[in-house]
């Protein structure tokens, strides 16, 4: 062999050796840890989904239709070919608001999801791109130079997503309105911190002077559903924003359906807001903002002394009051609650040094907290007292929407696609609380606790012979009381299959949703308040 041949060989069997040690580097790594030394392997082929969980949740979607009919209904529709499907794009923004995101950019980091599009029997889940163009197009904004036909043609494609939206939400709530039930009104913030539509500086009392939003709300007290939301501008934080949709919401459903009782802030404890409810024959239970006129009424009546104990520490008497621009005298209940506890003051303003007062709260010196409440019922102190605690589990809600789902996020520049983005929010939060009361029928859990308990897991996808296997490993310490709670969204769906086989799947979600009622008031209690002792909170909603 000559030397020339001799080198070739050793170049030849040197690029061999290059080639397999770069092929084993590329399937197994070797990884140093505190641990100790580990092999890591890139699984190329595996199709496996974080979401592991979500082949029981898509079931619940499956058998009541909320999916299927949520899509039909949507009025989009693409002419190219290239274009996504309607169920891709409604299919994507599921999952990411599932999954608990706040941006549109955070679709990316499901696009190598192979597992859960197949789940909801999607073909791919899109881009953030593709999304944002698809909402754009669901809600289109007014331009700022546009024809005749190109204004009609945006004002009729709003008119249709809004009714889609409108229908989607109805659904959601509707079977909760069988029973008394109380609508809570309320607006919170969304912080912006870009140049987007709306964005102006109004009310904020956590960043002063920072641009944001407005979102109306109105919910289902006690069980916390959320009837609407309406996203306005920063500036228009007062109750007028809200009183038209509040009206329209209520005149809309059968008379039957209405609320017992309309709840508010003392943003709503006006004549303007009254007056509209009274038209339209709607109790209503608002607080009152601390005026001279409210003032003076407290001291008559603290004067008085006719105080009713009303539980809770709070005492309670009734009066009427007709303030300054009022058209008529109103009912009004005044509720006081001893303060007890070491009590400082602080005193001082600008250009003055600042005085620090402690108050004595012994028995010679009483401290009281106090508010006004107007109302249209008659319904005695007692329950009153309790309607006015029930009416801060408002704020819980708005807390949950914001931190652990999307209504602090899904921002863009035109107004319209975020509000049609808090209200699919709002739909998918929907249909998340009734899965979890289906799961945990005795009280409601926050997405801090459900989505960890029942969509998290690894499930890894395996296909032979025509069969699709999933195989599920759970990352929760509480893996028996999960199992357990599967047990129950399972037992659920087939008591509905069983007892209903023919019924239409809108049928089957009415027949569902009673189900889970029945279920919530039979982990009520027994030594439970009647209901008439504290109307008209709904039975399945207490605790």
């Amino acid at each position: 062999m000559g030397e020339k041949d001799f080198e070739q060989k050793v170049l030849a069997k040197a690029v061999v050796t290059a080639l397999q040690e770069a092929e084993h580097a590329a399937v197994e790594l070797r990884v140093t840890t505190p641990g100790g030394r580990f092999h890591v392997r890139w699984d190329e082929g595996g199709s496996a989904t974080a979401l592991g969980q979500l082949p029981f949740f898509a079931e619940f979607l499956e058998v009541s239709g909320l999916f299927a009919r949520w899509v039909e209904g949507c009025p989009m529709s693409y002419t190219s070919p290239n274009a996504p499907e309607v169920i891709d794009v409604l299919g994507t923004w599921l999952l990411s608001i599932l999954d608990g995101q706040r941006r549109y950019a955070h679709v990316t980091g499901l696009r190598g999801d192979e597992v859960a599009p197949q789940i909801l029997g999607m073909n791919k889940i899109v881009s953030d791109e593709s999304l944002r163009r698809a909402l754009a197009h669901l809600a289109p904004n007014q331009p700022k130079r546009a024809s005749e036909e190109e204004r009609a043609a945006r004002t009729v494609q709003l008119a249709k997503s809004t009714a889609w939206m409108d229908a989607a939400l109805s659904e959601s709530t509707r079977e909760a309105l069988r029973t008394p039930w109380i609508l809570d009104t309320d607006t919170t913030i969304k912080l912006l911190f870009g140049h987007q539509a709306g964005a102006e500086i109004g009310y904020n009392p956590t960043r002063p002077g920072r641009p944001s939003h407005t979102l109306h709300t109105y919910w289902i007290a006690n069980i916390r559903m959320v009837l609407d939301v309406e996203v306005q501008s920063g500036k228009a934080c007062a109750a007028k924003h809200s009183l038209p949709r509040l009206r329209l919401l209520i005149e809309r459903l059968p008379l039957e359906e209405r609320p017992a009782l309309v709840r508010g802030d003392n943003a709503f404890g006006n004549e303007g807001v009254m007056v509209e409810m009274e038209e339209i024959g709607q109790p209503y239970l608002f607080k009152l903002r601390q005026t001279a006129g409210v003032k003076r009424l407290i001291e008559r009546q603290w004067q008085q002394g006719d105080w009713q104990d009303v539980g809770h520490g709070f005492d309670a008497v009734e009066s009427e009051l007709r303030l300054t621009g009022w058209s008529r005298a109103r009912r009004v209940v005044v509720l006081r609650r001893r303060v007890k506890g070491s009590l400082a003051a602080e005193t001082g303003g600008e250009g003055q040094q600042q005085e620090l007062h402690f108050v004595d709260s012994s028995d010679k010196v009483k401290l009281w907290e106090y508010a006004v409440l107007v109302t249209n019922s008659d319904y005695t102190l007692e329950a009153m007292g309790q309607l006015y605690r029930d009416r801060a589990d408002c704020e819980n809600g708005f807390d949950e929407l914001k931190n652990q789902w999307g209504w602090g996020g899904y921002t863009t520049h035109d107004l319209e696609r975020c509000n049609l983005s808090a209200r699919a929010v709002a739909l998918v939060y929907n249909w998340w609380s009734w899965y979890v009361r289906l799961a945990h029928p005795k009280t409601r859990l926050e997405a801090i606790t459900s989505r960890p308990m029942l969509l998290s897991g690894v499930a890894r996808l395996t296909q032979h012979a025509g069969q699709s296997r999933l195989l599920l490993t759970l990352t929760h310490a509480a893996g028996d009381q999960i199992k357990a709670m599967i047990a129950n969204i399972r037992k659920g769906l087939d008591h509905v299959l069983a007892s209903a086989p023919q019924l239409p799947k809108a049928d089957r979600w009415r027949a569902l949703v009673r189900y889970i009622v029945d279920k919530i008031i039979a982990t009520r209690p027994k030594n439970s308040p009647p209901l008439g002792l504290h109307p008209p909170c709904l039975a399945f909603g207490m605790g």
